[in-house]
């Protein structure tokens, strides 16, 4: 079976689970406006243009980017999150009527709702729903610096270093000029001494970043020893040489299978991103092919997109790991299957010697919107051997 197959098989799965989704809420929805009323055309029109609204901004991005296009994509991905807290609530209150038909529970009144009774039911969901989007929104759009204090056990050319991480800022239509800007000025009132891009940097289509111009913010990030980055899932999704290219001649140096020493003070190692091989169909590098001659008294800090296996990082001899990509969850109660299916879906851990942070990113994929954890810039504050 070919990749286009794979895709498209894939593809195929995604949309007949999302026409699913969509339909089992519309279907609930429709059962709160009177079969004789009029609001049920405008109720099915307004549905289906909101559920259908992502997918064709989507499509039309790819065919002709326009004012047109970005308002679809905003407006189906603010939909994306109203429908999954709308499938949430509704899959509760049936799982809990289908309790109820073996052992009753509810009263009286609930078991047997006139039609104004689950009208004032659907819109308490309603307002529910649009409270969490909303403060969600907010949220996603105010990134927090986080400080992480360490000791790194050897000698180096400074006593110490003030790295500055970012991971998964999807540069695109949701994360714009206005928004990456911000980001960047609170980047350079760090007054890092390092900053480090540790994948999907560019969310997918590339186009929109050009259009934008958001390479330009990334010339204005301040640092002394220079700027790099790796690979992340999105970059191969989009076109990871068109990326590469678009990033290196903005300032980011980025390191795909490869290492850097930086002022004679610590080792970089920068990992491609796991999914070159769903993309290109070819295995990453293993780290002693490409890093094995690195100076290990200096201190390392390895980059790698996806925190799926951290042994290898301890077998190398990393001092540090620094990874992203699980967004912690981004959506309450996503984070529980995030904690779930990675060894560390966020924060800080340490195995052996081996300092491993994962982030739970700046930006958003999908809907811009993050309930249940924040979007962070981190700082690390490391200190050598004297």
């Amino acid at each position: 079976m070919t990749r286009t197959q794979m895709f498209l098989i894939f593809f195929s799965v995604v949309l007949t689970i999302y026409g699913l989704i969509n339909t089992y809420i519309f279907l609930r929805g429709w059962q709160t406006i009177p079969a004789e009323s009029p609001w049920r055309t405008a109720y099915a029109a307004l549905f289906w243009m909101l559920a259908l609204s992502f997918i064709a901004g989507r499509v039309l991005e790819h065919v002709a980017l326009s004012w047109f296009s970005d308002v679809l994509v905003w407006t189906g991905s603010f939909w994306l999150a109203a429908m999954a807290y709308f499938l949430l609530i509704l899959l509760c209150i049936d799982l809990l009527r289908l309790f109820d038909r073996f052992v009753p529970f509810f009263p009286g009144s609930l078991r047997s709702l006139s039609m104004t009774g689950r009208q004032l039911i659907a819109a308490g969901i309603l307002v529910v729903v649009a409270l969490a989007v909303t403060y969600g929104h907010l949220n996603a759009r105010t990134p927090r610096v986080r400080t992480i204090e360490l000791t790194i056990a050897k000698r180096s050319a400074v006593p110490s270093l003030k790295v500055v991480a970012v991971s998964d800022v999807h540069l695109g239509t949701l994360v714009c000029r206005r928004f990456f800007a911000r980001i960047v000025e609170d980047i350079n009132a760090l007054d890092p001494d390092l900053v480090l891009f540790a994948g999907d940097v560019i969310d997918e289509d590339l186009e929109p970043v050009i259009r934008q111009d958001l390479g330009e913010s990334l010339k204005r990030i301040k640092s002394r020893l220079g700027v790099y980055g790796i690979t992340g899932n999105h970059e191969f999704i989009g076109g990871v040489e068109e990326a590469a290219a678009y990033l290196t001649e903005h300032g980011v140096r980025l390191l795909r299978d490869s290492t850097a020493t930086v002022d004679d003070a610590i080792v970089l190692v920068g990992r491609e991103d796991v999914s070159r091989r769903q993309f290109e169909g070819k295995e990453r590098r293993p780290l002693e092919e490409f890093a094995g001659s690195i100076d290990r008294s200096l201190p390392i800090i390895l980059m790698d997109h996806q925190p799926i296996d951290l042994q290898p990082a301890v077998d190398f001899g990393a001092d540090l790991q620094i990874s992203g990509h699980t967004h912690n969850g981004q959506l309450w109660p996503f984070n529980y299957i995030a904690e779930a299916v990675y060894e560390v879906s966020w924060g800080l851990k340490q195995k052996a010697s081996t300092f491993i942070y994962v982030s739970s990113g700046v930006g958003t994929w999908g809907p811009p919107v993050r309930t249940g954890n924040v979007p962070e810039i981190v700082v690390f504050n490391l200190q050598f051997q004297r």
